[in-house]
């Protein structure tokens, strides 16, 4: 008896050691419009040397997917926009385009999402958009036949945030009318298979739109009284967790409050053109770090209190390829040599849990202000939520997705509230057993 309950003390608080060091929530963008970047061998190394356990590619390389095979890291592959109209018109293409690039390659390659087509709503093609949904369901039926569907691997599309018709305050989202057929459409086959509503939120961008340096602190998780919805009344501290909310509020209006949301991308650049306010190595490791360990702190958004929202953060590397303002350049986390453009405690080390911790709000600080823009912006009449629809630049081509993980993200904040008396006590009944 002694020994079987050594054993399962001893396997609870191992479990509990490796969640409080693991990040579930995790995933990273990994492109390749690049002419620098390591061989997928070696960028397969450095993702396990992280605490990343997720990756979201934007096509279906080869090598890319081969390098990530036995890694356990999840892989989302993405089918291009100009896959989209062959796989909608032709049932053969898609199970042509299954057995090519996923076949081959699973389960030894964890693929767990197919995006098919990125951000399509952007380039106001509505043929292309209404082939979305026929092309996401021959892949779905191309999966089913290869007995790969059941949720073992599942397909979605990729948003911008652009889709919303205003995210001012979050409560009252809605989608744009032109989109709203397409959009209930989409969800209700996001709804069927359990697929996510995953979507592209960038503080970054808003933050473009209204410069003042309060709104930078609320873009970047730092020090501020806060902005108040009047409608629910609920307080939002940080701009992402409002544009969460927003999509949340534009899903609920249409019935679907159900449908999980992925955030597919988000990110902030370390450097960009003069015009580009804000675009500093010190903002870029004060979002990202400050956003990682909000998720880590498993507290939610106000409209989803608790609820970790599987993120995927922009991006791996710089892609020095990609046209666009400089910012498109400058997302990268790691640098062609890997080693890290900066430190936001992404590597498993005994020191992670430091590293990844929230910042006090005592020792908090605001940055520094942005670039001087030669006039100084009034205050608003009252902190109501700039609108965060800007759409971004970002990789026009490709996608990602998978359903949050409360239960593990739980269990992790339940073992890292133990106190140190509940540890003296577990080695004292140790002892005790033992004896």
């Amino acid at each position: 008896m002694a020994a079987s309950v050594y054993s399962f003390l001893i396997l609870f608080f191992s479990s509990c050691l490796h969640l409080s060091k693991s990040q579930p929530f995790l995933g990273v963008n990994y492109g390749l419009t690049a002419d620098n970047l390591p061989p997928p061998s070696a960028s397969a190394k450095l993702l396990q040397s992280t605490t990343f356990q997720k990756v979201r590619l934007y096509g279906s390389d080869p090598a890319v997917i081969k390098a990530l095979a036995n890694t356990g890291i999840e892989i989302v592959i993405g089918a291009s926009n100009g896959d989209v109209p062959g796989l909608a018109s032709d049932p053969g293409f898609a199970r042509t385009w299954v057995e090519t690039n996923v076949i081959p390659y699973y389960p030894a390659s964890k693929i767990v999402l197919i995006a098919v087509g990125n951000e399509v709503t952007t380039f106001g093609d509505n043929t292309l958009m209404s082939q979305l949904l026929p092309a996401m369901k021959n892949v779905q039926s191309a999966l089913e036949a290869a007995s790969l569907g059941g949720g073992k691997i599942k397909v979605s599309t990729v948003h911008v945030m652009s889709v919303l018709a205003g995210s001012d305050p979050p409560s009252t989202a809605v989608f744009k009318p032109e989109h709203a057929d397409i959009l209930k459409g989409l969800l209700e086959f996001n709804s069927e298979t359990g697929s996510p509503f995953a979507v592209n939120p960038y503080p970054f961008f808003a933050y473009q739109e209204d410069r003042r340096p309060e709104t930078l602190a609320y873009c970047l998780f730092q020090t501020y009284p806060g902005r108040v919805d009047p409608n629910s009344n609920l307080k939002y501290m940080n701009m992402f967790d409002a544009q969460v909310d927003a999509v949340y509020s534009a899903l609920n209006s249409m019935g679907f409050k159900d449908v999980e949301i992925m955030v597919a991308e988000t990110g902030w650049p370390y450097k960009g053109d003069p015009e580009e306010a804000g675009a500093t190595v010190e903002n870029a490791r004060a979002y990202n770090k400050n956003l990682i360990a909000h998720l880590k702190s498993g507290s939610g958004t106000p409209l989803m209190p608790g609820k970790v929202i599987e993120t995927y953060l922009f991006a791996l590397y710089d892609e020095n390829l990609k046209p666009g303002k400089g910012s498109e350049r400058a997302f990268g986390l790691f640098k062609p040599d890997l080693t890290m453009t900066y430190d936001i405690g992404l590597t498993k080390t005994t020191n992670n849990q430091t590293s990844m911790a929230p910042q006090s709000p005592t020792t908090r600080r605001l940055p520094p202000a942005a670039a001087p823009t030669g006039k100084t912006l009034p205050a608003p009449p009252q902190m109501i939520l700039p609108s965060p629809v800007t759409p971004s630049d970002k990789n026009s081509g490709q996608t990602d997705v998978h359903n949050s993980t409360p239960r593990s993200a739980s269990l992790a904040h339940i073992c890292r509230s133990l106190s140190i008396s509940a540890s003296m006590l577990f080695v004292f009944v140790l002892y005790a057993l033992i004896m």
